[in-house]
């Protein structure tokens, strides 16, 4: 199971004080103070949320207090809130001034990385602690092991490409941005289109305007020419009745000329004796 060693602080920050504290900063000072020794007696006694209440009044009324930060991120490691510790040890280590607290926070920020394993930013964590106190072995010991992981776990490819990222979210935005002004050049198109068919609506309807008065041309006429009859599918025209009652008569006739001519040959020639 790996070990990561955590520095834990016991209000050993000393307060920011103002160069010239007023009367009313001199008391919330004073106040928030009293807010850390509280808090870290509940800490004693297991009673956290109490203890986190008291760390946030003191936060409250000295937001300088790199102390509070500090000591409430390592309650929140204690409790593993993980996330709520990241958040104060970040605060502590950004705006406290002693290399020897900077260290500390540092320190811890890089353990809430490792429970992350975000092994990238644990190392930078763990290199910014020793910055601050390179003699440190339990840091050293710690960098030693984010290293480790990071070489068993790198990071996906593109999470190291971020310039081409950046590069390709440019482009989509002049991508959109060009597709917008096509779409706004259409419009304008468009609106051009919708003038023109209209100027040419109002001409066919002066035109219309004028020709009221003159007589309509027969259904049955296109222009000058004649419209012919069109033929209904199924009924013969009348040429095709004509035609076909002539074919008939004469095929009629034939028959008739055939019929006689037979009669002719079967007749019987009478003689001038009767035998």
């Amino acid at each position: 199971m790996l070990r990561i060693v955590m520095i834990l602080c016991a209000g050993t920050f000393s307060l920011n004080s103002f160069a010239q504290p007023t009367k009313e900063q001199k008391k919330e000072l004073k106040a928030s103070q009293n807010y850390l020794s509280e808090a870290q007696e509940s800490l004693q006694k297991d009673e956290f949320p109490t203890a986190e209440a008291d760390y946030r009044q003191a936060i409250s009324l000295n937001p300088k207090s790199e102390t509070a930060k500090y000591n409430l991120g390592t309650a929140y490691y204690g409790k593993e809130k993980n996330a709520e510790a990241m958040l104060r040890f970040k605060q502590a280590a950004t705006t406290e001034s002693s290399k020897n607290e900077k260290h500390k926070a540092f320190h811890n920020l890089g353990n809430t990385y490792m429970n992350e394993k975000k092994y990238t930013e644990a190392v930078e964590s763990y290199k910014n602690a020793l910055r601050n106190n390179p003699n440190d072995d339990e840091t050293r010991y710690n960098l030693a092991l984010a290293k480790d992981m990071l070489e068993k776990n790198p990071p996906p490819p593109e999470d190291k490409d971020d310039k081409n990222k950046d590069q390709n979210e440019d482009k989509k935005d002049q991508d959109k941005k060009d597709q917008q002004d096509k779409d706004d050049k259409n419009k304008e198109g468009d609106k051009g289109d919708e003038k023109e068919d209209k100027d040419k609506g109002d001409q066919k309807e002066d035109k219309k305007e004028g020709d009221q008065g003159k007589p309509d041309k027969p259904k049955d006429e296109e222009g000058d020419k004649p419209q012919q009859q069109q033929p209904v599918p199924g009924q013969l025209s009348p040429q095709q009745v004509k035609s076909l009652l002539e074919a008939m008569n004469n095929e009629e006739k034939k028959t008739q000329d055939k019929i006689n001519a037979e009669k002719q040959k079967g007749a019987k020639v009478k003689t001038d004796k009767d035998w």
